[in-house]
């Protein structure tokens, strides 16, 4: 079994007030369509984030408390389809105040649950691994 679970983090300059509207755009990570800009996610919401090469991805806004903490599902591995539990991921966003900035911790669990083969398991592990390190550092210059 590959590892379930991909954890990030990183250090931004802004306080975490600055950082948390960039986080709370419902689907921010998984759409090059700028009409997620300056949304903001609320509890129980569902959503589809659309990407120009890899597809349309459902997602729910699973919980908020500002401006520490969201969590998204979203069915990452099977674009296009309907949210379930068992084809979808949890992405969990934690922000701490550190210093003048923002420690900003990113989850991403349930990949062991979903309905796929264990090689696609792994490249879509591998893929959302390069991702989120991307993301991250996006984040934190449009935080600057």
């Amino acid at each position: 079994m590959t590892n379930t679970r991909i954890e990030r983090e990183i250090v931004i300059a802004a306080a975490p007030e600055k950082v948390w509207p960039l986080v709370a755009e419902p689907g921010f990570w998984a759409t090059d369509d700028e009409s997620v800009r300056g949304t903001q996610a609320t509890e129980g919401q569902s959503l589809i984030a659309r990407h120009s090469e890899h597809g349309a991805f459902p997602i729910r806004v699973e919980k908020t408390d500002p401006p520490n903490y969201l969590a998204y599902r979203w069915v990452s591995a099977f674009p296009g389809e309907e949210l379930r539990e068992d084809n979808s991921t949890l992405v969990e966003f934690t922000l701490t105040p550190e210093g003048e900035g923002t420690r900003l911790r990113v989850v991403e669990s349930g990949f062991d649950a979903l309905p796929t083969s264990e090689d696609n398991r792994r490249n879509v592990i591998k893929d959302h691994t390069g991702g989120w390190e991307q993301c991250l550092d996006t984040l934190a210059a449009r935080a600057a």
